[in-house]
């Protein structure tokens, strides 16, 4: 009795991990790839960085706010992973070439249209 305790124990010690919807997992998916595959440069608190490292930083936070139990649509992944630093609270930011530089909640406002647009 005393070893399933703390087998039960330990289970809830676990964080929780959350299930994202399947459809909203592959606008998520999409959209981590169009940042990964951008001539764009993504500037996170005053540093430029390319498309593979930002979807990288992108991507863990992320998984750090599913490993906390919340679910995320693909707006609220948007929201909360990839339109701001967590911990300056200053907006990242897109500069593409040949573009004016705007915020990357914008940006990828604009990219879950039109996957979205393009969905049967």
């Amino acid at each position: 009795m005393r070893l399933s305790g703390f087998a039960l124990l330990l289970l809830f010690a676990l964080p929780l991990r959350a299930e994202t919807d399947p459809a909203e997992e592959a606008a998520i998916q999409y959209l981590l790839s169009q940042v990964e595959q951008s001539p764009c440069q993504f500037v996170r608190n005053g540093k430029a960085y390319d498309g593979e490292d930002a979807r990288a930083h992108i991507e863990r936070k992320y998984r750090y706010i599913l490993g906390k139990g919340h679910t995320l649509d693909a707006e609220a992944f948007i929201e909360h992973a990839a339109s701001e630093s967590s911990f300056t609270g200053r907006d990242y930011q897109i500069q593409c070439p040949q573009q004016p530089v705007e915020p990357s909640a914008d940006w990828l406002k604009r990219k879950l249209q039109q996957y979205r647009a393009s969905q049967p």
